[in-house]
């Protein structure tokens, strides 16, 4: 698909850039958002696997000007920048690898327990983005070895804390809910705190290395 702009709601735009996954897409998503938010202030901009939402205020912000604005974002292609108060990040997690589905996976993707759980920590994924519940980041990607397709009933209850793999990506459960990533892990590193300053371990953009215990 040809990238547009198109208005979403009366106080935000959203700027589609494709129809698959692709990793230039996914940083070209994350370079408009955070030039939106951080640079433009516009008002809080949400990245996602081929678009980018952006939030304005019609009261100080004409529609059509943010519209415009984002258009002139758009030509600019990507080579949009990542810029801003979202400097790239280390984040570490020490992961205990004993989930339920890891022998299971190490059996489908061919490969013994230990090589798949060298294969898992022996990368540094990036964070595309958040979503699903708060804190939950969608890292990538994973080694192509590794054969983990979402289960096809998923759990009613996976724990918080929770290291999960799913087509081709990897993540960490913030909360106790249903889901249907395969378990392989867990951590005791909280991904989401909202009493904390920053209630969110992991931001879209930082890079993740888990850490076998």
């Amino acid at each position: 698909m040809k990238p547009r702009v198109v208005p979403f709601g009366e106080s935000a735009l959203l700027v589609e850039l494709g129809d698959e996954f692709q990793e230039n897409i996914v940083g070209w998503a994350r370079g408009i958002a955070d030039y939106w938010e951080t640079i433009l202030r516009f008002g809080p901009a949400v990245p996602a696997y081929a678009s980018a939402l952006l939030r304005f205020d019609p009261l100080k912000t004409a529609p059509a000007e943010a519209e415009k604005v984002a258009e002139a974002m758009l030509a600019r292609g990507q080579f949009m920048p990542t810029l801003g108060n979202k400097p790239q990040r280390l984040v570490e997690i020490p992961t205990t690898y004993d989930g339920p589905d890891l022998a299971n996976t190490a059996e489908r993707s061919h490969l013994s327990v230990e090589q798949l759980i060298a294969l898992h920590a022996e990368r540094e994924y990036t964070a595309y983005f958040l979503g699903f519940l708060p804190g939950t980041a969608y890292c990538g990607r994973l080694d192509p070895r590794i054969v983990a397709p979402r289960l096809e009933r998923p759990r009613e209850r996976v724990p918080a804390g929770s290291v999960a793999i799913a087509d081709g990506q990897t993540t960490v459960y913030p909360l106790a809910s249903p889901g249907g990533w395969r378990l392989i892990g867990r951590t005791d590193l909280a991904m989401f705190d909202p009493s904390a300053d920053d209630p969110v371990r992991i931001r879209a953009g930082d890079h993740v290395r888990f850490v076998p215990l």
